[in-house]
């Protein structure tokens, strides 16, 4: 796993997150690749693209799913809980975050905003 996170950490970094925001969205990334691996039958797939101006990243598994209960608790786990941190990790790392789940696998798809180029890089003269 830690190949995929480097991976992720690069792509993210050609993308334009940088600072703070990379290191976030990247943490954010790595907790649904535990989950999967953990909850989703020790496999699951990963898809990072660039939409429009943010950057994307989808990780999916084959496990029997997510509860409704899980998903509608958007509070913050109580500090000695062992589990159920990953979701809440992913929704509050990223800009936003979408769960399709269900008895053939859950996928969820995160979000962060991209500096446009010319913002990023400042005014160009011409």
């Amino acid at each position: 796993m830690t190949e995929l996170r480097h991976s992720v950490t690069s792509c993210a970094r050609d993308s334009g997150l940088s600072g703070q925001r990379l290191d976030d969205f990247v943490l954010a990334v790595n907790e649904l690749i535990t989950n999967a691996v953990r909850h989703g039958g020790g496999q699951g797939w990963l898809r990072l693209w660039e939409r429009d101006a943010e950057l994307v990243c989808e990780v999916a598994d084959h496990g029997h799913g997510i509860s409704e209960r899980r998903l509608r608790d958007r509070d913050r786990p109580a500090p000695d809980t062992a589990g159920g941190w990953g979701l809440w990790l992913a929704r509050e790392l990223s800009d936003t975050m979408e769960v399709e789940t269900g008895d053939a696998g859950t996928v969820v798809r995160i979000t962060a905003a991209l500096a446009t180029r010319q913002s990023a890089t400042g005014p160009r003269d011409g």
